[in-house]
């Protein structure tokens, strides 16, 4: 839920805090299912198989989204791929074949927009996910999968959504990129619970 300022102080003294978080999480529960039947049942093995082939996979995202990204290429890493984020002092040239995953709602996001297009030059494949499949991100990724969730744009066609813009794009790729790492952790690469927590950071 986003307040206006004013209204912060009479929320937190005047409503029961634990009736309003129930709301909310029974309203957000209710509009994630609204977009997961929506889904197209290929989207998970379509990225899936793009992860098989690439020999070295870079993701770029920003804002709330990069957040997102970064998660999910943790997971990756945890579950021995190779990986890294765009914009780190230790992430090398991209190479042909290699595979760059960016995430964009509105899909006209600057950074992850130019570095979509740099990857494409130079022969990488590329892979968007976003709300808006038409956009310019949506368009130019080799491959796009379309996720319909609220952005900033608040376009006519996304999904009614009481959150924040954004907020319901950004929870249906967390957790869409979730049960992808559950498929590979489960049932495509051979790990388990040893294998996973050896690559965990130790210096933190």
């Amino acid at each position: 839920m986003c307040l206006p300022s004013a209204s912060r102080e009479a929320f937190f003294s005047e409503a029961p805090v634990t009736g309003a978080l129930t709301e909310a999480l029974d309203q957000m529960l209710k509009e994630l299912g609204g977009v997961f039947t929506r889904l197209s049942p290929e989207l998970a093995e379509t990225l899936i198989r793009e992860i098989d082939r690439a020999p070295r996979i870079f993701g770029c995202a920003v804002g709330r989204s990069g957040f997102i990204l970064r998660g999910f290429m943790m997971r990756l890493m945890h579950l021995g791929l190779t990986v890294y984020v765009v914009g780190e002092t230790v992430t090398p040239r991209l190479k042909p074949d290699d595979l760059l995953i960016v995430i964009s709602g509105s899909g006209e996001t600057a950074q992850p927009r130019e570095v979509l297009r740099r990857a494409n030059s130079v022969g990488a494949r590329t892979l968007a996910l976003t709300a808006c499949p038409d956009s310019t991100i949506g368009r130019e990724a080799r491959v796009t999968l379309h996720i319909p969730g609220t952005t900033k744009l608040a376009q006519a066609q996304e999904p009614a959504s009481a959150q924040c813009p954004g907020s319901l794009f950004e929870q249906a790729t967390f957790l869409f990129l979730e049960g992808v790492v559950l498929i590979l952790y489960k049932n495509r690469l051979g790990q388990n619970h040893h294998d996973m927590l050896s690559r965990h950071a130790d210096v933190e």
